[in-house]
């Protein structure tokens, strides 16, 4: 296949190499899984970068989708990847939690390989295909493909959060953004507060009117067209989780893991990506002091933390490493007896099944977020819990506490706050439990996956329809126009 009439272009590709190296798996990430139907129905083509640097590959296909590799060096995967999307734009994007690095080069890496993405977008579509553009390592590839390729129809998803213009406003390169993302027709973000920092940032950098959802954009011909910046909160594939919950072998494994832990009377969970995002921090310090109270005992309860590895390679995530481990082993110095633990900390990630069967055993889920654009991991513990059993406890700063009132919404910074939602937690009457997971688990279900995929194609198409229309009207219009040829 060399042209698709629906392309993805991520900074990954859904693939990941196997084991021996000589074939390719599909990753088990929440975005493929999300997209997975749509490119099966579309036989589509999906751009994006194989995961090892200074690989050149041929494109492939694999499982109904055509794969079109992006090749990056050592220096691209440095500087664009590691630099500026993860060491400039990640923190600023999440409150500047860490403080962003700025640096030019790292800039100009990032603009090179977005182009590097564009073109080889506009060369995998067909004429007036539909292009969706995914995350923040690509924001500048909408406006550099609609200068490709004007004929595409192009939709951009946000997967983190935008922050707020005092904020924003730090970037040095903040009009380049802006305009690298408004050459997409439909923009879509997790919240309905990111979408509102957006035009806010458009209005104050731009000058470009908005009104509602939609955005004035200069169509560089002296008109302008609309672009439609708004919320489209993404969801989980709750229908596998269940399955999963319903599988006897892993309903087994659940009250293992509740044994291997000393069975006590209750489990409390963290699941994260070692970030410092996630409030892993503040999650201990409020453990720790519910012990040091004694309002919480070792054979009471255990928080398993779950920190799966992350950008190993970024001097802050190092230095949160170190930082988690050690209050880690200072807790568990102080609390752990013989037959029972204060944290089991795991740094490893896992297949979904052994996920599954730790939610089943988990009394408590705690969500922490300071920052987050959804958090996932809320939605499969709910999807999960086929028993309506279960508490989630979840940071008000997740894109999901939008969605998910039924939760115990917390503010990770007030500590003494947590301390009291999780004691609540703890103690929570089976009947409470059951009316909150009930609300929850509706939730989850009604708005899967599927059907944020369908919504923003479907806000897509709609734009796409617009605009086929009014070229149309304007074609008639100019045939209106015309002379009549004198020799008729």
């Amino acid at each position: 296949m060399s042209q698709a009439d629906f392309v993805v272009v991520a900074n990954r590709l859904p693939v990941d190499r196997t084991p021996d190296g000589e074939g390719w798996r599909r990753s088990p990430g929440g975005l493929v899984t999300a997209l997975e139907p749509v490119m099966r129905r579309a036989e589509g083509a999906w751009v994006g970068w194989a995961g090892q640097p200074d690989v050149s590959l041929e494109p492939f296909d694999f499982d109904g989708t055509h794969l079109v590799p992006v090749e990056l060096s050592a220096a691209d995967v440095q500087h664009y990847y590691e630099g500026f999307s993860n060491d400039t734009i990640w923190p600023l994007y999440h409150d500047v939690i860490a403080e962003p690095t700025y640096k030019r080069a790292w800039w100009e890496a990032y603009v090179r390989v977005n182009r590097r993405f564009a073109e080889a977008a506009a060369a995998a579509a067909s004429e007036k295909a539909t292009v969706w553009v995914q995350d923040y390592q690509l924001q500048l590839v909408p406006k550099l493909l609609r200068e490709l390729r004007p004929d595409l129809t192009i939709g951009y998803f946000h997967h983190i959060p935008f922050p707020a213009y005092g904020l924003y406003s730090q970037l040095p390169w903040r009009k380049q953004v802006l305009e690298g993302l408004l050459g997409a027709d439909v923009i879509g973000f997790q919240r309905v507060a990111d979408a509102g920092n957006f035009a806010r940032a458009v209005r104050r950098q731009l000058r470009y009117e908005t009104k509602a959802s939609g955005i004035s954009v200069p169509d560089g011909q002296g008109g302008t067209r609309v672009a439609l910046a708004k919320a489209f909160p993404i969801s989980i594939d709750a229908d596998s989780y269940i399955e999963l919950a319903q599988r006897p072998d892993i309903q087994q494994r659940a009250k293992e893991i509740r044994e291997g832990l000393g069975n006590p009377r209750k489990i409390l969970l963290g699941v994260d990506r070692l970030d410092y995002t996630k409030g892993i921090r503040h999650r201990l310090k409020a453990w720790g002091e519910l012990l040091e109270d004694g309002r919480a005992t070792v054979e009471d309860a255990t928080l398993v933390q779950v920190a799966s590895p992350s950008r190993e390679r970024v001097d802050a995530y190092v230095q949160l490493r170190d930082e988690i481990e050690m209050t880690v082993g200072r807790i568990n110095g102080d609390y752990d007896s013989t037959t029972h633990t204060a944290i089991r900390y795991l740094h490893q990630s896992y297949p979904r099944e052994e996920m599954v069967a730790l939610f089943l055993a988990a009394d408590v889920m705690l969500v922490t977020a300071l920052r987050d654009g959804m958090n996932l991991v809320a939605k499969e513990y709910v999807a999960s819990r086929i028993d309506n059993r279960g508490v989630l406890v979840l940071s008000e700063f997740a894109g999901a506490a939008d969605e998910m009132g039924s939760a115990l919404l917390i503010n990770p910074h007030d500590i003494d706050g947590l301390k009291d939602t999780i004691v609540r937690a703890l103690e929570m009457p089976a009947a409470e439990q059951g009316r909150r997971m009930r609300a929850l688990r509706t939730r989850v279900r009604d708005h899967d996956v599927e059907d944020w995929s369908r919504e923003f194609l479907d806000a897509l198409s709609a734009f796409h329809d617009r605009a086929s229309s009014a070229t149309a009207a304007a074609e008639v219009d100019a045939n209106l126009d015309e002379p009549e040829d004198a020799s008729s």
